[in-house]
């Protein structure tokens, strides 16, 4: 049950988000009014669709793992796998505030190589790896292993710097666009294996 405190705090909390924003911009950015520009829309309704596409595909595992988090809490609280799905949730929602926001080209523009920001998300995945690595060989990790190998194919492309007109971007954007495909699945399968085996739990006890 929602209630009334919590409903506060979830109006509360992001106005004054924005109340700092708005303060940010007026003394260090470029126009308040900016934080309301509409989004970029192009000439054509297919340029950028695919790119859209895949920043609409990154959103659906941080919710739903944030979702299935907040279910087994309440199923089963003291539940260790939960934790993972916390992680998952945060790991998710990481990479999708880099994709929109485009945290890397303004780190980009600070002097910091797009390859070493990719390192460093890179070494997170892998610490998650290894902090799950038993759970996750009871899971379709193989949905996830496919996402991510076809994600660092991608990576690997841009980072080549190709010329020519379509190749390049259809040689990086294809297998970015599929390997998110596949990390949707893989959270997906994994989140409803989990509230199943919690309930199941549930039931036998």
């Amino acid at each position: 049950m929602v209630t009334y405190r919590n409903i506060f705090w979830l109006n509360t909390l992001p106005f004054c988000l924005v109340i700092a924003l708005t303060v940010y911009t007026k003394f260090f950015g470029s126009s308040v009014g900016a934080l309301f520009f509409p989004p970029f829309a192009p000439s054509e309704p297919d340029i950028g669709l695919l790119t859209h596409t895949f920043q609409i595909l990154c959103t659906v595992p941080p919710i739903v793992c944030a979702f299935t988090f907040a279910l087994l809490k309440k199923i089963q609280p003291r539940n260790q796998r939960n934790r993972f799905i916390l992680c998952s949730a945060l790991l998710t929602g990481g990479f999708l505030l880099n994709e929109i926001f485009r945290i890397h080209i303004y780190l980009l523009r600070a002097g910091i190589p797009k390859l070493m920001t990719s390192f460093v998300y890179a070494l997170v995945v892998l610490a998650y790896a290894f902090a799950f690595r038993k759970l996750l060989k009871s899971t379709p990790y193989s949905l996830l292993l496919t996402g991510m190998g076809l994600l660092f194919f991608a990576i690997l492309i841009d980072s080549l710097h190709l010329t020519g007109d379509g190749l390049p971007s259809l040689l990086e954007g294809v297998p970015k666009l599929f390997s998110e495909i596949n990390i949707v699945l893989y959270f997906w399968y994994a989140c409803y294996f989990e509230l199943v085996r919690s309930l199941n739990l549930q039931k036998t006890t």
